[in-house]
């Protein structure tokens, strides 16, 4: 069977991984956890020599030990006790004496008889086995002495017409239950910082880890103890917010995630808490946080021409942004979720009146009425006047809603990916219902390219620039970027062009034929020539 040799390193100590090609991805994360001799809940990431995240997974490239990758543990329980490099010996097992033992009784026996007794390989199958069972990760716990046979049934499947659209209870529970266990953990200063960039990866992280990483932002710009938030209600509204994002291929957790991964860049970047109140901080975090709620894939468009419940109830205004912030606050009327509970009622009034203005403000029909009001302040803007924040804050809203193609083509372009797949749901059902078909969703007219050339020269130019001239350092950070961006899909574009221009030139020319075509010979009759 075909093997991988794996060359990295752990705490600069080199090591070698082999696998089986077919390995299950499990057994390989296992394999790498054991090497770091990390517990069951700490986080393990993989870089490679270019310092980036790279996914472990049967899919992992070979590499040679002079291009070793680097594992690191990124995050901790530091008051846990791990077991150290040897478990045998921490748990009272002298496993080489063992073997020694056995080996000595063996040249005993050997010496005594013509061949070794079947009893003797069954005594060295069992040590093995025991050392296997010792070393694997599958069958101990660092935190204490239990087997975990889970055989990984409830891991969301990554094919979203597979599963449906509301999370499981088990689906949740698996994740709530590794997330309260990993909650603890102490992210290293070198995630805590990667944290504040638009560069930040987020494929590289399950949805438990990431619910970590949200942990740390209310932590780092010191919500947690300006606001009195207790960690258990923190914790607890994470979960919910988690459990009411759907299976859906964009409007996701991941996306909620990306969305409040880039506010929270961009505070930091902006130096943002040096120029407004943290109470509008906490709103601009949390209302991203909240953004897409419950969305079920389909936009106002459908809502309103479906006549859906939504449209119903909230007039045919905005209604899935209605929806988000309804459910949002939901969650935040049971005390054990309410993240604002320990707050002054003005003060909760205030945090309500701008979660609902930013989370309103992601409708894009709003875009034009928004981005007028923002150049229209911009010459005189004031930081310390109360309307010019609050266009601020839904700027900064929807800057980080479709910030996607600021971010590495790496983890932009397969958002992208998702988005189509998820808009040609909607024009596919739309079609199927007799709806009129929203025109940029429909497989048959858009590209890839084609939807992302229009969008970036018209939206997001215009939006990221304005932005930029209040903070002119965001010129490197996402405007740069985009235009990257715009250059990549513009070449894709004309190649698709030249590609389809062929290919009409190609129907355009004659055929060969290989039949014979008759000549006439002198005399009147014919002779077959075969071209």
């Amino acid at each position: 069977m075909e093997a991988k040799i794996i060359y990295f390193t752990v705490n600069g100590r080199p090591e070698q991984a082999e696998f089986p090609t077919d390995c299950p991805a499990q057994d390989i994360k296992d394999l790498f956890r054991a090497a770091a001799e990390a517990g069951p809940y700490d986080i393990l990431k993989l870089y490679n020599t270019k310092g980036n995240i790279i996914n472990i997974s049967p899919q992992l490239a070979p590499n040679s030990p002079h291009s070793c990758y680097k594992l690191e543990v990124v995050a901790a329980d530091c008051n846990s006790e791990l077991l150290g490099s040897d478990p045998a010996v921490a748990l009272g097992f002298d496993l080489s004496s063992m073997e020694k033992r056995l080996q000595s009784l063996e040249k005993r026996i050997q010496t005594e008889a013509t061949e070794t007794p079947a009893i003797v390989y069954e005594m060295k199958r069992q040590v093995e086995s025991f050392r296997e069972k010792l070393e694997s990760v599958e069958h101990l716990s660092w935190l204490g002495l239990f087997k975990d046979m889970s055989e990984g049934t409830h891991k969301p499947s990554p094919f979203y017409h597979k599963r449906t659209l509301r999370k499981t209870r088990e689906e949740c529970e698996h994740v709530r239950e590794k997330f309260l266990q990993m909650s603890s953990l102490e992210v290293s200063e070198e995630v805590r910082q990667y944290l504040k960039t638009p560069t930040f990866d987020n494929w590289q992280w399950e949805d438990a880890e990431i619910m970590v990483l949200l942990q740390v932002m209310y932590t780092d710009l010191d919500f947690i103890s300006t606001f009195n938030i207790e960690q258990d209600v923190l914790q607890q509204f994470l979960y919910e917010v988690y459990r009411r994002y759907n299976n859906i291929p964009f409007h996701n957790f991941k996306h909620c995630f990306c969305v409040t991964q880039m506010m929270y860049g961009l505070i930091w970047l902006t130096d943002l808490r040096s120029k407004i109140d943290s109470i509008d901080l906490l709103i601009m975090l949390t209302s991203a946080v909240c953004h897409d709620l419950d969305h079920t894939g389909y936009n106002n468009a459908y809502q309103i021409n479906a006549r859906t419940e939504l449209a119903l109830r909230y007039n045919d205004i905005s209604p899935l942004e209605n929806h988000h912030c309804a459910v949002a606050f939901e969650i935040l009327e049971k005390s054990e979720s309410n993240i604002f509970r320990n707050l002054p009622t003005e003060q909760y009034k205030r945090i309500r009146e701008g979660i609902i203005k930013c989370i309103l403000a992601t409708d894009m029909t709003r875009h034009t009425e928004i981005l007028n009001k923002f150049k229209a302040i911009l010459p005189v803007f004031d930081f310390s006047n109360k309307d010019h924040r609050d266009v601020l804050m839904m700027i900064m809203i929807k800057v980080s809603d479709i910030s996607n193609e600021a971010r590495p083509m790496d983890v932009a372009e397969p958002w992208l990916d998702c988005l189509l797949q998820e808009f040609f749901n909607q024009s596919d059902m739309e079609k199927l219902e007799g709806l009129p078909v929203t025109p940029f969703m429909d497989r048959d007219k858009v590209t890839k390219p084609s939807s992302q050339t229009g969008f970036i020269r018209f939206v997001l130019f215009p939006l990221f620039i304005e932005l930029a001239n209040l903070f002119p350092c965001l010129e490197q950070h996402i405007i740069d970027p985009v235009r990257k961006a715009l250059d990549y899909y513009t070449e894709m574009e004309k190649a698709l062009e030249r590609e389809k221009q062929n290919r009409a030139q190609s129907d355009k020319k004659p055929s060969t034929s290989k039949e014979p075509i008759a000549h006439p010979e002198p005399g009147g009759t014919t002779k077959p020539v075969n071209l």
